[in-house]
């Protein structure tokens, strides 16, 4: 056999078993980080909805407290008085219903003040990636 053909054969083989481990294990590492990125971004999404819930309704009560005198009664004061639209969901909660209240101190000089929310936090006792809790935002 010439050695030229000999060369031909050996090209028309294929792959190696090694070459396609090499490949295999260079794909399977690119996919546990790309897997990795991706729910870090779907956490990151999280706690910028929560972070912007939160703002929006802090700063809702306190356009209620300078509208009305008062503080409003409880987070569905805002949506009754159409300051919101709808209590959002909390994102790690997934729930309307877990947002936990600060009641504003009554003044006792004062009788006639009603009591009602001042601030409202996460329910969820999950850790953000920066280690704080999220009834800490």
């Amino acid at each position: 056999m010439p050695s030229g053909e000999l060369a031909r054969k050996r090209r028309q083989r294929g792959f190696t078993l090694i070459e396609l481990l090499v490949v295999i294990a260079i794909i399977g590492i690119l996919s546990v980080v790309a897997v990795a990125n991706f729910r870090r971004s779907i956490v990151k999404a999280k706690e910028a909805a929560l972070q912007q819930d939160l703002y929006t309704m802090r700063t809702l009560i306190n356009q209620y407290f300078a509208d009305k005198g008062k503080y409003p009664a409880d987070i569905s004061a805002l949506v009754q008085d159409h300051y919101l639209q709808a209590i959002p969901k909390d994102p790690f909660t997934d729930s309307p219903d877990s947002w936990v209240v600060e009641q504003a101190e009554q003044d006792e000089s004062d009788i006639s003040t009603e009591p009602g929310i001042v601030n409202v936090r996460s329910g969820s006792d999950g850790t953000s990636l920066d280690g704080r809790s999220y009834s800490e935002f």
